[in-house]
């Protein structure tokens, strides 16, 4: 096992940080939620900082266009069908052996994120929708736990900290948050690699001033940038009186869906989640679709196409179909094939 001062001698050395610093760190549990561009380098960064704990959630598996900015992925991976949760969390181990590392395949819902952040000292975002934030950001409000906004698409990036009882929250940003970046996402905007990179540090350096107590150093406003331009900008968040958040409606968390369809950033797919489905056997469900479709399935997720669209299914009932962005096809689909 290599020597803690050692491994970390160089950000001891950051006057910032310091042995205590290191030692909070060492003691801090931080739950990312997505493994994307942003969420791959966030993780990147916890775990080589010493964070002593950190959970990665993901729905996802991975895909070769995945790789032109999700750091922690390879192209074995990809051959061996990982979901990036499992896949970021092989592979921090071999960096750092003295974290505990989890990585988790599951949808965050308001079925789930309870149990999924409980225990946490801070939440990072590494989301590519605004729903799950607003998910989060009602649990955050909830349960006093600190968590840090990102978001990225095209050559322009955003981020932003939420601290219960001292900041803004992410509502009292406008009435309608589900609006931000509308009509701006990778498959209408693309995106280039250098804007998760440069989010997700600046999403990391913020986890490590909030996990060490560095608090007259946090941020407080919302920052934007666009690399293209090579412009970085701080603008004033101020609390919205009318927030409903704010005032301890949590809405999100408080919400009822059977099944919801979701589209898919860049990918030219849907995801299904059926929340009435806890877990399903993949086994028993190749046996019942062989007859009518080439089925393949690991431990982790089943394979099969139909009607000209591949579909993967999780054990615990989620779906992504492919070769589509209408959502109420892929429902179809979902029903015709899975169930409900």
């Amino acid at each position: 096992m290599v020597d803690a001062i050692d491994r970390y001698s160089r950000q001891i050395l950051f006057p910032g940080i310091g042995k205590e610093g290191q030692k909070k760190l060492g003691h801090s549990y931080a739950v990312i939620i997505g493994c994307g561009g942003l969420g791959t380098v966030i993780a990147t960064c916890m775990v080589r900082s010493g964070v002593g704990e950190v959970r990665i959630i993901d729905r996802d598996f991975i895909e070769y266009h995945n790789l032109q900015r999700q750091v922690l992925f390879d192209e074995e991976d990809i051959r061996n069908e990982l979901p990036k949760a499992i896949a970021a969390e092989r592979h921090l181990k071999k960096i750092n052996s003295s974290v505990e590392v989890e990585g988790i395949v599951a949808d965050v819902n308001f079925t789930n994120i309870e149990k999924l952040v409980t225990g946490a000292d801070l939440i990072l975002d590494g989301l590519d929708n605004v729903e799950t934030r607003i998910l989060i950001n009602d649990i955050s409000l909830k349960h006093k736990i600190p968590w840090i906004y990102g978001g990225a698409v095209g050559a322009t990036g955003m981020t932003m900290n939420i601290i219960p009882g001292e900041t803004p929250c992410f509502r009292c940003l406008g009435d309608d948050p589900t609006r931000l970046g509308a009509g701006l996402t990778c498959d209408t905007v693309g995106i280039i690699g250098p804007v998760p990179f440069i989010v997700g540090c600046l999403q990391s350096t913020e986890a490590l001033k909030i996990l060490v107590g560095a608090k007259s150093e946090i941020n407080r406003g919302l920052i934007f940038i666009d690399v293209w331009k090579g412009s970085f900008h701080r603008v004033a968040v101020s609390h919205r009186p009318d927030c409903p958040t704010c005032h301890g409606k949590y809405q999100f968390l408080e919400g009822r869906f059977g099944v919801k369809a979701t589209t898919l950033c860049g990918q030219n797919a849907v995801h299904v989640v059926n929340t009435r489905v806890g877990s399903i056997s993949l086994e028993e469900l190749a046996a019942r679709l062989m007859p009518i479709a080439t089925v393949s399935h690991s431990e982790f997720m089943l394979r099969f196409k139909v009607e000209n669209h591949e579909i993967a299914v999780f054990a615990d009932g989620r779906a992504i179909i492919s070769n589509t962005t209408d959502e109420s096809l892929a429902k179809r689909l979902y029903a015709k094939y899975i169930g409900t």
